[in-house]
């Protein structure tokens, strides 16, 4: 077995925790079931090493939370530096001033900052700063925001929330403007904010988010935009300078501190202010060690540029890579989707195929060569051309193989019962 060590493994930790991990996107639904690496060891660059030893090309990036590098020398430096003096203390650390003031002079709505841990926090406290400011209860989504009832209710996990809580959450179209007209006349005067990503798989058409944002002021709701996911991906100022939009929140997360736990809500003084009435405290929301992470990480991006170099490498890989498909006949059941710097790999069933088994496929057969993939592209700093060529290379061997396996049909014979499970999707 290639992955010996893990399999062991594997069988003794499933025992005690549940999905074998803390996080469904690392968990083995994802993933087929084989001969497959379930324990990561160490990460350099932009490549993981098994417990087994061996060696991958990370496209999951720490779900896309890596944006330099894994064992990045100026972050680590910075950790390192802080640590010598400690992580958490009695009083505010001069870091929460630091790393405030280069959010507030980088990010178009940020006049004030507070920090979070994770994305869950960073949204979940926009949503109930905005039903505070505005007294209303209701919201508007389009997309998922974190592991909050008021998202999770209408995926296919939704065990545990009170139906209650439903009636809440009103969910309208992207790029549908007329979606959203609907929930504000069907509900006067009951809509706290609307809360969405700037974009996804595709991009605002039609000056979209500045029609969103006039609707929410006429009916005198909060507009909010979910930066976890675009972040440091569009430019350093994220989507608000890219899409020329200012919201009154915005929530960011994942990359801020190149995979360190830290997120942050920020947005106009008007709103902000209002922070200290309502509750939004817990022990480590100060952690030195990922605020230091997080301005070192800043620092780096805005002296190397590291978006334009990132994005140029992305859309090499992504053009080549949409070639290769063609080239092996499977664009009628294989097609990228992208958002700047990621791309998603969208899986169509194909004759007597199912998706999830042209998926599982070929998750296996690049798993096998050494590329570690979910179905997404997260692109970091360290996919360099080479490594980019690399894995081309890679590509071309693995779908050419999926190919002859769908011509003579004995996909099915070889996946069949091992495919990924199709866990919730919601974007």
């Amino acid at each position: 077995m290639r992955n010996k060590k893990s399999a062991e493994l594997f069988k003794k930790t499933i025992k005690i925790i549940p999905l074998w991990t803390q996080t469904f996107s690392k968990s083995h639904l994802l993933y087929y079931k084989g001969d497959i690496p379930h324990f990561i060891e160490k990460g350099e660059w932009c490549f993981v090493w098994d417990i087994d030893g061996n060696k991958y090309i990370d496209y999951v990036s720490w779900l896309s939370a890596l944006v330099l590098w894994y064992n990045c020398k100026e972050v680590n430096d910075a950790i390192q530096k802080q640590l010598k003096n400690w992580i958490l203390f009695s009083l505010a650390s001069p870091l929460e001033y630091e790393l405030s003031k280069k959010l507030t002079e980088i990010i178009p709505c940020a006049e004030m900052v507070r920090f979070g841990k994770s994305w869950t926090d960073a949204t979940s406290s926009a949503i109930r700063l905005a039903r505070y400011v505005t007294k209303r209860e209701k919201v508007a989504v389009c997309w998922y925001h974190g592991r909050q009832d008021r998202y999770i209710w209408s995926t296919t996990r939704n065990g545990g929330v009170p139906k209650c809580v439903q009636n809440l959450t009103l969910k309208f179209e992207y790029n549908n403007i007329s979606s959203l007209e609907k929930i504000f006349s069907q509900n006067p005067k009951e809509i706290a904010a609307i809360i969405m990503e700037p974009m996804t798989t595709e991009e605002p058409k039609d000056n979209f988010l500045q029609k969103v944002k006039d609707i929410c002021h006429k009916h005198g709701a909060l507009f909010i935009l979910d930066e976890t996911v675009t972040w440091f991906k569009l430019s350093i100022g994220w989507a608000q300078k890219h899409f020329w939009v200012t919201p009154d929140l915005a929530a960011f997360g994942k990359s801020m501190g190149n995979g360190m736990p830290i997120s942050a809500l920020v947005g106009k003084r008007e709103y902000m202010q209002k922070v200290e009435e309502i509750f939004f405290s817990w022990t480590y929301l100060w952690e030195s060690l990922s605020m230091a992470a997080a301005i070192a990480t800043i620092n780096f991006m805005q002296k190397n540029k590291v978006q334009e170099k990132i994005y140029k490498i992305w859309w090499m890989f992504i053009k080549w890579l949409r070639t290769l498909i063609k080239k092996h006949w499977l664009d009628q059941c294989i097609s990228i989707a992208w958002y700047n710097n990621q791309s998603v790999c969208l899986f169509q069933d194909y004759k007597w195929i199912k998706a999830i088994q042209i998926k599982s496929y070929l998750q296996k057969e690049l798993l096998e060569k050494g590329i570690l993939w979910i179905g997404n592209l997260n692109m970091n700093y360290a996919h360099t051309e080479n490594i980019i060529r690399k894995s081309l290379v890679i590509f071309d061997s693995c779908l050419g193989i999926l190919q002859k396996k769908i011509s003579n049909k004995t996909i099915l014979k070889e996946i069949k019962g091992k495919e990924i499970n199709d866990i919730f999707r919601i974007r």
